[in-house]
């Protein structure tokens, strides 16, 4: 916690969530859980409120990146981002939807000029935002388009659920399941786990990570007779991955790749569309869990929970994926960093 140590970008997420209640509450363990510096991109205003609802006795200090790991160890450093109107805890309004919209932007901008280490975002209630205009179907398109405008390189971003029991990858994410089969192809499936297994290696230190790939249909098809997606299209792709030395194998029926002993035999779980992936990690790690948006030229991670107003202001929000999402974040910044 000392000056010199660029701090992380955490954005407030929906100011009328549990994003204030779990960075307020992060910052009161900070010295206890060795947590690295981080920097709040939200209304000041907010957090002093919610403070007071919580009864917890913060201070909170205006800061720029560079004066915000200094700062850390005495107040909770917050760069001043005014939301549209008044929040109270648990109600939601377009209004502010500008100053979430705003805390991500800005989080990107610091990263990518090198002021903060790494990105880390409170959850945001997409239904608001879609309200406001807001264009994307979540965080992870959004931070994709953000450093393509911002960098000229175009990029695909890949979902990941990290926990101390599973790390899990949708290949196809925000769809209807009923579009999944046409979403999907060889070359989709590919290049996600080239992402995969090159962020695996950069970032979290796997010097050859296992990837196991799930198969589409009930028993990955059964040899054609419940589906031919698994033939046709996955196992064309895994095809491509071992010819390249990336350690891949499948598909395999998912009902049998997450009980205690098949998880020892890799180290991410490849599936084909979001409840495959997302039912697993959060029934393994529900408070413990981390989204990390990997292919990206600076490292992101995120709670693995929404906004949960009927929780804010009231102090039976917990804080536990949010430090695990910094400290994470952390691991992988000292893990070194990949280029796009």
């Amino acid at each position: 916690m000392t000056d010199g140590v660029l701090p992380l970008a955490l954005s407030q997420g929906d100011p009328a969530g549990i994003g204030p209640d779990i960075a307020i509450q992060a910052w009161l363990k900070r010295h206890e859980l060795g947590l690295p510096p981080f920097l709040y991109l939200g209304d000041p205003a907010v957090l002093q409120v919610r403070a007071r609802q919580l009864e917890l006795d913060v201070t909170i200090a205006e800061s720029d990146p560079a004066n915000a790991s200094a700062l850390f160890a005495t107040a909770l450093p917050v760069l001043p981002i005014p939301t549209g109107v008044d929040v109270l805890a648990g109600k939601p309004h377009v209004a502010n939807a500008r100053g979430t919209i705003q805390a991500i932007e800005q989080a990107v901008s610091l990263c990518l000029a090198g002021e903060v280490a790494a990105v880390v975002t409170n959850p945001i209630a997409k239904s608001v935002l879609y309200e406001a205009g807001f264009g994307f179907p979540g965080h992870t398109e959004f931070l994709a388009d953000l450093t393509a405008r911002a960098t000229g390189q175009a990029l695909m971003p890949v979902m990941m659920l990290a926990g101390p029991k599973l790390k899990a990858v949708p290949v196809t994410i925000h769809i209807p399941l009923k579009d999944v089969p046409g979403a999907l192809s060889e070359a989709l499936i590919v290049e996600t786990c080239r992402i995969v297994a090159r962020d695996l290696k950069a970032r979290f230190g796997l010097v050859s990570p296992r990837l196991a790939v799930a198969g589409l249909n009930p028993h990955a098809g059964e040899n054609g007779a419940i589906g031919l997606e698994d033939d046709d299209i996955i196992e064309p792709a895994i095809r491509v991955l071992r010819d390249e030395g990336i350690d891949a194998f499948g598909p395999l029926p998912a009902d049998t790749m997450f009980h205690d002993d098949a998880r020892t035999r890799y180290d991410v779980a490849i599936c084909m569309y979001h409840d495959q992936a997302l039912i697993p990690a959060k029934a393994l790690g529900f408070d413990d869990s981390v989204n990390v948006t990997l292919g990206l030229p600076f490292i992101r991670t995120s709670p693995d929970h929404g906004t949960a107003f009927g929780l804010a202001g009231s102090g039976f929000a917990k804080e536990t994926s949010l430090v695990a999402a910094l400290q994470m974040a952390d691991r992988m910044v000292r893990a070194g960093s990949v280029s796009v």
